[in-house]
């Protein structure tokens, strides 16, 4: 087969949830909404982080970078579902598809990986509380976020060159609301041995050394907090991990179910369904789980809110005077 010859298409068709026109309304109202509560509810967390400087700290300076991550990871997929839904239109070209998909990875990969160097702030804030302030200075905690973008991309950038390879002949529905590569390589008409083996090993390197690094952190952690004398002292220590370890048990619980329910035969629909559970309700999620639970965060919020309301009425009667 000739290198230029390798795509015969130039465009797919995302058939989402529903091909029924009567339930477009609602799914486009419910998707609207949680895109919505998603991108307010991650800003705010940003906002409350950046505004007070007692949350100047590693643990919400990644809690920061997740609700960033979170906002880009939503808005790969979900406005062109809406678009496509008002718009009456299922069609996404080859270029924006491809495109959409190495997005989706790099954010996915993100999300992956912050949450695992959170795992491993955690693990030094209890495990070692002595040298917590010299190992996690500001330097490493930057180096960190900047390695998982590095590492994130390039396996985003690996997946997405083995698709580039692939030939697409007649079949151009994917039946998902976004380009997923596995429903995406699966709709090659040529040869996808390469795609199968990378699609492995992104597999294992995104989800099997993480959660090992996850698991490994607290267990420690767990150990260490059953070795401290005082009932309070473990409440508090625990109460610092609780978030975290809910958000962690959230993304992999709902990443886990999309991976068996798309193995079993003959469930697209329900495959692209479970998908919107990491994909759109845990990002959801996230900042409700960190803000509840937390009391510098509702703090912050507060003061944020308290600055916003003085500030109007301050303005207001300098105007009286210019």
């Amino acid at each position: 087969m000739e290198p230029g010859n390798l795509t015969e298409v130039s465009e797919f068709l995302l058939l989402g949830f529903s091909e029924g026109p009567e339930l477009q309304p609602l799914i486009f109202g419910f998707f609207l909404s949680m895109y919505l509560i998603t991108v307010f509810g991650n800003l705010l967390l940003i906002l409350a982080v950046s505004s007070d400087s007692h949350l100047h700290t590693p643990m919400y300076f990644f809690l920061a970078n997740l609700s960033f991550v979170d906002i880009c990871f939503t808005s790969t997929t979900i406005p062109k579902m809406l678009m496509n839904i008002q718009t009456e239109r299922k069609v996404i070209t080859y270029a924006d598809c491809i495109t959409q998909m190495y997005f989706f990875l790099l954010f996915a990969g993100l999300d992956n990986y912050i949450l695992t160097v959170m795992a491993y702030d955690r693990f030094l804030a209890i495990c070692h509380p002595l040298h917590y302030t010299v190992i996690m200075n500001p330097q490493i905690c930057g180096l960190l976020v900047l390695v998982s973008w590095i590492m994130s991309a390039l396996h985003s950038l690996l997946q997405t060159s083995v698709v580039l390879r692939l030939s697409f002949c007649t079949e151009v529905e994917i039946p998902h609301f976004f380009c997923e590569i596995k429903q995406l390589v699966q709709l090659a008409c040529s040869d996808t041995f390469l795609n199968d083996m990378v699609m492995y090993f992104g597999a294992g390197l995104l989800g099997g050394g993480p959660l090992a690094g996850i698991l490994y952190s607290y267990s420690k952690i767990i150990s260490s907090i059953f070795g401290i004398s005082s009932a309070q002292g473990k409440y508090k220590a625990f109460s610092t991990c609780a978030s975290h370890l809910s958000v962690v048990s959230l993304f992999y619980c709902t990443s886990l179910g999309v991976y068996l329910s798309s193995a079993a035969p003959q469930t697209s629909h329900l495959s692209a369904t479970a998908s919107v559970m990491y994909t759109v309700v845990t990002p959801m999620l996230n900042p409700f789980i960190y803000s509840l639970r937390n009391k510098g965060i509702k703090r912050a919020l507060k003061r944020f809110f308290g600055k916003q309301s003085i500030k109007g009425p301050f303005f207001l009667g300098l105007k009286k005077y210019t």
